[in-house]
């Protein structure tokens, strides 16, 4: 073995651009796989890591505390088919004044009391304050992403309750409250209903959950159960955006485990061939067959090892600020600390890549290490007739030039060698291709209505606590807004909570007045309101409310409004429903304003216009709009994916030149003494590549188009949007004519400098070991 190790380490030392070739690619191909799986990975299951640790609840039963007693209800948890149960807690709804929203809480919350933050079921996160433990104290649900200076600030809760102090800010993914209270604090805030957190043996689906929810509550008495809800429901809504991101993680995930995997068998198995007079050599030098396969297997191990190792930590550096990105929305603090690259990812690349290589220089090396020792050294010198030569000399008497024709017949000299190259170009340019639609459609949607407005004019302020009113009336505030240098349209927008009869969710009336109210909002069906008793409402609100174009609908908030919905815009708040001005004042006849959305003239300056408002009423608090950061996320990630794909694919092409050159030296040789300039044998060997990158072309852009068109609509489903059709249109000639040159562009580039090179061979280099 040590004659093996020290016969393998002067190899790695002369051969260096093949020992560098191998630690790149691997280097590469391990970055891109710790990426692909790691997003694999970290897609599949971020709320249940999260919802795992939290032990949160698989069901909330809401039940009617004049039924059935706290009493009765503490002997649940002996029921047989109940895993863990948190104690009985008290719970109440309380409306909260407008200043409310200045801690993320709306006008009406579900306040619960409760001892302690811990106990067997939905152990909630206090990373602020302490508990509440005494009358008049409260903790607020809120991520710890939010700042913990409201500390000690007092919330009034109306009609006539009590003032309540903040003295800690708790965390709880599974929304079973807005705000949590003393037990004994709980009594003065009426409550109406009594909350019972369950977790269940069972809690595969939703069927198998309300069987044993059905179970458990056959022993209470008849009417005590008066509204439930499931984890798999809030998954859905908690996890939507990981969900919208899935689909085409999971799609570059596969498109890199593939281009990885082939480019490093390639390059392997072909290190491997290019070595065989180097076996000759050693099988001259009396090393035995199994010593010649132990120093190949050396040889490739030491650099692939190294390139593994570098390009796993690389991978995990670049992929953890990804997650970052992409796991964010109302759950984002914990879903982001649930989410990195998982240990088995690191272990998978470490111990698999590696294998893989010695597998692929395995093969080669078995079939050669008994070659007689003369034949091994002539390996590659002599020319070989085969199909190459063939193909050649047919094209020798066509018109194209003698460069161009001898270089279309070179890739089938080494078929095998050839085909593992064009699969790599093939999924390089379908990696580019659905790159490309999926990078077309997310700027469509970015861009889709930012026009409409560039700032928006909150109409209050908040200091040291204290939510500050404008001085100008709602009438004149409008004027004074859109009579401010550079608006050229105001529209005013107010928000109301209100109840869709006959349904549970909650819904969120949004009222527009003024120059523009479809804002930006795009209209994927139907038309906008024009009656005071017509509203359009969004995807998500139509798929999970069972609601069509066209149906009637009933709104209540102390009084009724039957609306007609005549109209879907793109969105996948499934709370919103837009209306006309009048549709408000008929439910809240005093609700004014909470924004106003002002469009600015071409090239005015909307920090400009901020400013001016602010210093016409200080009491509005005036913001530019900002940029769309999840457009923003999938377009610059999937950039960054395609351009580490297609340099990988590049790389093989590099290698597989290399190998040809090396291969092909006598015949180089010969054609430079027949007068073949460098330009010219440069020519020949990108040609050979080049008719690998047209194949590519052709074969990968039908591919990449299909990967979009299964892709894309999957990330709408996730997030409940309709994509309108302009958005999903994006196979046009001109783009599809750039995509063609795709594959050339790979080979092209991958081939270039190992053919410069090898036109500035000179002939008695190429021919001395003849």
């Amino acid at each position: 073995m040590r004659a093996v190790w020290r016969a393998a380490r002067a190899a790695v030392r002369r051969r260096r651009l093949q020992t560098l070739v191998i630690a790149l690619v691997t280097l590469t191909s391990s970055t891109a796989l710790v990426f692909a799986l790691g997003l694999l990975d970290a897609a599949s299951a971020p709320f249940d890591k999260a919802f795992g640790a939290q032990r949160g609840p698989h069901m909330v039963a809401v039940l009617d505390p004049e039924k059935v007693t706290d009493e009765r209800l503490a002997r649940v948890g002996d029921h047989p088919g109940v895993e863990a149960m948190a104690s009985p807690f008290r719970q109440a709804t309380v409306e909260l004044p407008r200043n409310a929203m200045e801690f993320g809480l709306g006008t009406e919350i579900t306040v619960v009391g409760r001892a302690d933050p811990g106990g067997p079921v939905d152990r909630l996160d206090l990373w602020a304050g302490r508990w509440a433990t005494r009358p008049g104290e409260i903790v607020l649900n809120r991520q710890s992403d939010w700042t913990a200076d409201d500390l000690g600030k007092r919330i009034p809760v109306r009609p006539g309750g009590p003032a309540l102090t903040v003295v800690g800010f708790a965390f709880d993914l599974s929304r079973t409250a807005d705000a949590w209270v003393a037990p004994g604090q709980i009594g003065a805030l009426r409550p109406t209903s009594t909350q019972l957190l369950l977790r269940f043996p069972d809690a595969s689906s939703e069927s198998r959950l309300r069987a044993q929810l059905s179970d458990l509550t056959a022993t209470l008495p008849d009417g005590a159960l008066t509204a439930s809800r499931s984890y798999l429901a809030l998954k859905h809504q908690v996890s939507s955006s990981a969900r919208a991101y899935t689909p085409y993680l999971t799609a570059f995930g596969v498109l890199g485990v593939a281009v990885a995997v082939l480019i490093v068998a390639n390059v392997v198995s072909g290190a491997v061939i290019s070595g065989f007079r180097q076996i000759g050599v050693l099988r001259a030098l009396g090393f035995t067959p199994g010593q010649v396969v132990a120093v190949h297997l050396t040889m490739v191990s030491v650099p692939a090892v190294a390139g593994c190792a570098l390009g796993t930590a690389l991978g995990n550096l670049l992929a953890q600020p990804f997650f970052g990105a992409v796991f964010t929305g109302p759950d984002a603090g914990v879903l982001h600390d649930s989410v990195s690259v998982s240990g088995r990812v690191d272990a998978v690349t470490l111990l698999g890549l590696p294998v893989v290589c010695l597998l692929a220089a395995l093969a080669p090396a078995l079939r050669v290490h008994r070659m007689p020792a003369a034949r091994a050294i002539s390996a590659g010198s002599a020319p070989r007739a085969g199909r190459a030569l063939r193909l050649q000399r047919r094209l020798a008497g066509s018109a194209l030039p003698r460069p161009v024709s001898l270089g279309v017949g070179l890739p089938f000299a080494r078929p095998g060698r050839s085909a593992l190259t064009l699969a790599a170009v093939v999924l390089g340019v379908t990696t580019v291709t659905f790159a490309t639609g999926l990078a077309t459609t997310m700027e469509r949607f970015g861009t889709a209505g930012r026009d409409a407005f560039q700032v928006t004019v909150y109409a209050s302020r908040y200091h040291d606590g204290r939510e500050i009113q404008p001085r100008h009336p709602d009438p004149a505030l409008h004027a004074l807004l859109a009579g401010l240098p550079g608006a050229t349209e105001v529209t005013a927008r107010s928000a109301v909570d209100v109840r869709l009869v006959g349904s549970a969710h909650p819904v969120l009336l949004e009222g527009r007045r003024g120059d523009r109210l479809p804002l930006g909002d795009v209209l994927t069906g139907g038309r906008w309101m024009r009656g005071d008793h017509e509203v359009v409402a969004g995807s998500a609100f139509l798929r999970q409310n069972g609601v069509r174009i066209g149906d009637r609908i009933t709104l209540e908030k102390g009084r009724d409004l039957r609306v007609r919905v005549v109209g879907e815009f793109m969105g996948n708040n499934a709370r919103v429903v837009v209306s006309a001005w009048p549709a408000v004042t008929a439910l809240a006849p005093d609700e004014k304003p909470i924004a106003y959305h002002v469009r600015l003239r071409a090239g005015a300056d909307p920090d400009a216009y901020a400013r001016a408002a602010r210093d016409a009423d200080s009491g509005v608090t005036p913001a530019p709009r900002g940029p769309d950061t999840v457009t923003r996320t999938i377009v610059g990630s999937a950039t960054a994916l395609t351009l580490m794909l297609a340099l990988v694919a590049a790389l093989g092409v590099f290698h597989t030149v290399v190998l040809n050159t090396r291969d092909r030296r006598r015949d180089l040789g010969t054609l430079k003494s027949m007068g073949m300039t460098p330009a010219q044998v440069t020519l020949m060997t990108v040609t050979s590549m080049a008719v690998l990158g047209v194949l590519g072309s052709l074969l990968g852009i039908p591919l990449g188009v299909a990967g979009y068109e299964v892709v894309v609509p999957r990330m709408a489903d996730a997030v409940d949007i309709t994509l309108p059709a302009y958005m999903t249109d994006v196979w046009r000639a001109p783009a599809l004519t750039a995509l063609a040159l795709a594959g050339v562009a790979i080979a092209v580039l991958g081939a270039l400098v190992p053919a410069r090179r090898a036109g500035r061979l000179t002939i008695a280099e190429v021919l001395r070991g003849e």
